[in-house]
């Protein structure tokens, strides 16, 4: 997928607004999702952009929409699309727009902005030495989203003359100088012509380095325009380096294709059901209904019958009209919880019976009568074929979002308001696994796990409490709680360990497969899928890993492997690992995964909760007794 300027070039593409753009560059369109989406920075050659909201993606064409009817009631929109690409038919790539603004000349030492370099049209260079201009190494970003330049004028000007106000009417132009002796930012200094005392970049990283000089948040959004300030914002901005993964996290949403939304007949309408639903909004009856259904090429396909296609539609109906599923704006709560989840255990609990080659969905029963199952696991399910949707719903900026949910946190994806989103589909293969309920229930009675998953429960709690303070939460702080639970985080680890011991059997690299969690009182279940668009995800080698015979095989190795890591006894022995402190025994030598695996960013995890610690074995769910 092309990257392309609002700038006029004198050659490249033509749109239907008669401005010729040339390609800046290209990144996969699943980036646009993960890594590269609107309002992430992303660096073409010796130059820096961001990517622009959604109202400037004016070229998204109707043979690249996505459908997932669940995933659309909850996000309140009425379609995904995926990114276009840069050709005709698929669209005429996204636009970006340059950022940061401020240069600077590696020879003669401006620091400027860039449109004051003179540079010519198409390059980046320096309009007075001809030599290759660089973007700042830094900007500033608060937590509600928001990213300005790195603010090198009141830097230089308020950390050396902090007592005095700036004189206006001297010239002042700002230089960049960099010493070499050492890496630090000491060796990093701004001045000024004015005469002021030159600054070093040196405590510029600090939490409150904005705050001490008096520097405040302006609200910008460059992805949306100059014009597009969000005032009043009373977070303290923060610098970061401009490629540091701290100034982008995506804030991504998705769910399964299940039926009746994964059958033929609602694939069918998907196309069509925008045009009825403004028939149902005008009153129409259902006989005139029946005679629009009968002109569409619905009925190209003879399985299906008028009438069905109605009952379909007002089934869609239905669910546009029915309360929206719990949302985790309302309060912290793990996604694994909510309704879309619970909807989607139901369905892989039960499998499903019939199941025609165009459907997206076939999910049955491993072969066997279950007494071959490990000890624990009470169903194991093979999902022969299913389909993921993943949207980009918002993105945050400093800190992460809450693996929990329960973060309000959302930078604006456009001017206005949109009532679609970008989002990819994944196609592929997994496997489902039940956890026994009463075996469940006993362990979590036991006090070992109940202990362990306290000291996580603990930390996050602060951590929510924490955040709530910074970010200015109307919420009372005693009401603010950590959802964590010991089954959430056996459950989680179990997904971990599979994970990595499927991919050294089946082949799979762990980072091509995936965690899905269906976690609350009533609900214990996993599904590790692939999570690859291409061939990889199809191959069969995962689902071979559900029959009863080969889950014991793998599963006892999998805990075997979990008993002892690298890193013992400090792993096992830890009081509190990992991001924010919300890991007990789990690291990389041991249970992480890639990113890309993990639903909550590698956190909520403690192996011995499968196999138990060597002071108290029976904190582990597997274990059984001497």
């Amino acid at each position: 997928m092309a990257l392309r300027s609002g700038r006029t070039r004198q050659t490249g593409r033509s749109d239907d607004t008669g401005i010729t753009r040339t390609p800046l560059g290209t990144v996969r369109r699943a980036q646009t999702i993960t890594t590269y989406g609107v309002g992430g920075m992303v660096a073409v050659e010796d130059q820096s952009y961001i990517v622009s909201g959604l109202d400037s993606w004016k070229h998204v064409w109707k043979s690249d929409v996505i459908y997932e009817p669940r995933l659309q009631h909850w996000l309140r929109v009425t379609r995904f699309q995926l990114p276009p690409a840069d050709e005709p038919s698929s669209g005429d790539g996204i636009r970006v727009r340059l950022f940061p603004e401020m240069y600077s000349c590696a020879t003669c030492k401006k620091l400027q902005e860039f449109r004051r370099f003179g540079s010519p049209a198409g390059k980046s260079v320096c309009g007075a030495c001809d030599k290759p201009l660089t973007p700042s190494r830094f900007v500033i970003a608060c937590e509600n989203g928001h990213l300005d330049d790195f603010p090198y004028f009141e830097w230089v000007h308020k950390k050396s003359e902090s007592n005095r106000d700036v004189n206006e009417k001297v010239k002042h132009e700002l230089a960049l100088e960099s010493s070499g002796q050492t890496a630090s930012l000491r060796s990093v200094v701004i001045k000024c012509s004015c005469g002021v005392r030159p600054a070093s970049l040196e405590g510029a990283f600090g939490g409150g380095a904005m705050f001490a000089l008096g520097i405040k948040c302006k609200g910008r959004r460059p992805w949306l325009g100059r014009d597009a300030n969000e005032p009043g914002c009373t977070a303290t901005p923060r610098t970061l380096q401009r490629g540091a993964s701290a100034a982008w996290f995506a804030i991504t949403r998705s769910a399964l294709s299940i039926p009746p939304w994964s059958q033929s007949l609602q694939q069918r309408l998907n196309p069509h059901y925008d045009m009825f639903g403004v028939l149902l909004d005008n009153g129409v009856p259902d006989s005139a209904l029946l005679s629009a259904i009968k002109k569409t090429d619905i009925m190209d396909d003879d399985r299906f019958t008028a009438e069905q296609v109605l009952a379909a539609i007002h089934r869609r109906r239905e669910l546009e009209a029915s309360a929206l599923p719990d949302s985790d704006e309302a309060a912290p709560m793990l996604e694994s919880a909510n309704e879309l989840r619970r909807e989607e255990y139901n369905q892989l609990y039960d499998g499903t019976r019939i199941v025609s080659r165009d459907e997206n969905f076939e999910c049955v029963p491993a072969a066997g009568d279950g007494s071959a199952l490990p000890y624990g696991i009470k169903r194991s399910m093979l999902v022969k074929r299913l389909r993921e949707v993943r949207a980009l719903e918002s993105f945050t900026r400093v800190t992460m979002p809450d693996p929990a949910g329960g973060d309000t946190r959302r930078a604006a994806m456009a001017n206005g308001t949109v009532d679609w989103l970008p989002a990819i589909e994944v196609s592929g293969e997994g496997v489902f696994l039940a956890i026994d309920e009463n075996a469940l229930q006993t362990w979590e009675q036991r006090p070992g796990p109940a202990a362990r998953s306290q000291q996580i429960w603990y930390n996050h709690t602060m951590l929510l409490r924490e955040r709530a303070e910074r970010t200015g939460s109307t919420a009372r702080l005693e009401d603010i709680k950590s959802p964590v639970t010991p089954r959430y985080v056996l459950l989680h680890t179990l997904a971990h360990v599979l994970i990595n011991e499927w991919s050294l059997d089946c082949g799979y690299p762990a980072a091509a497969l995936r965690e899905r969690l269906y976690v609350d009182k009533d609900m214990a279940g996993l599904l590790i899928y692939t999570a690859t668009s291409d061939s990889a995800g199809s191959l069969g080698g995962v689902v071979a890993q559900g029959e009863h015979r080969k889950l014991y095989e793998t599963l006892e190795s999998a805990l075997s492997r979990a008993e002892w890591c690298s890193q013992d006894p400090p792993c096992m022995e830890s009081e509190a690992s990992g991001t924010n402190s919300l890991n007990l025994a789990a690291c990389y030598a041991c249970v992480l995964l890639a990113e890309t695996s993990c639903e909550t960013n590698n956190v909520f995890l403690d192996r011995a909760m499968l196999i138990g610690t060597p002071d108290d074995p029976s904190a582990g769910f597997f274990y059984k007794g001497d």
